[in-house]
């Protein structure tokens, strides 16, 4: 098993050496083939890529920003426990959330300065982004639906933060490891990362000897019997 003495190292490698396609082909063999979130969720600029643990958080439509009557304390704070959610993050920890219906925006601007303050690895919305430009001026690594300006405000709010989420049945718990790039998003299970990174990096290996063999003038049925991948 391959050692990394900690994130920041475990991290730079996977940025340097790996993409999701082949860590995802690894979790396959181990029985994980369901760790793909759903292939509407695309960086928002196509060399954007997040590497980062989670730090989830879950949404739910509100239908006033501020409302007396009701139940919950959150029904008259603006926003929910969004900001209390965003100060909470820390360096290499990837803002991902969902439970809201995709009618307005879950993420900004604003939101991904104070993410970078924090340096945060990223955002990773089942829902809209906005003020586009401005997150593409930061490069902060953002991954959504695409654009939509409707602001959240009036429409929705975060109800809590740092619990397990799921998005399109995918779970997702705080601390497993999110990383996306032009391809998607993949979760990696905090159990199976070890194993999962080390058979990754073995297998893109291999594949670069695939590559070279083929461009050599080997057959692809030469190849994959002679390395097993493809």
């Amino acid at each position: 098993m391959v050692h990394f003495n900690d994130d920041t190292e475990l991290f730079a490698a996977m940025r340097n050496r790996l993409f999701t396609a082949v860590v995802g082909d690894i979790l396959d063999t181990m029985g994980l083939q369901h760790q793909f979130l759903p292939p509407q969720i695309r960086a928002l600029r196509d060399d954007m890529v997040a590497i980062g643990r989670a730090m989830p958080v879950l949404e739910a439509d509100f239908f006033a920003s501020t409302e007396t009557g009701g139940h919950s304390p959150l029904g008259n704070k603006p926003f929910g426990l969004m900001f209390h959610a965003l100060d909470s993050l820390k360096p290499h920890e990837i803002y991902v959330c969902s439970g809201a219906s995709p009618r307005y925006a879950v993420w900004g601007e604003l939101m991904s300065t104070r993410a970078l303050k924090l340096k945060a690895a990223g955002a990773i919305c089942d829902g809209y982004c906005r003020d586009t430009s401005g997150i593409l001026a930061l490069d902060f690594p953002t991954f959504c639906y695409g654009s939509y300006a409707q602001d959240q405000g009036p429409r929705g709010k975060v109800v809590d933060y740092a619990i397990p989420i799921e998005i399109g049945g995918i779970r997702i718990r705080p601390g497993d490891i999110l990383f996306g790039d032009r391809d998607g998003v993949l979760v990696i299970p905090r159990e199976a990362e070890r194993e999962a990174i080390t058979l990754a990096l073995e297998k893109a290996e291999t594949e670069n000897k695939v590559r070279l063999a083929i461009e050599g003038g080997m057959s692809t049925v030469e190849a994959f019997e002679r390395f097993g991948v493809m």
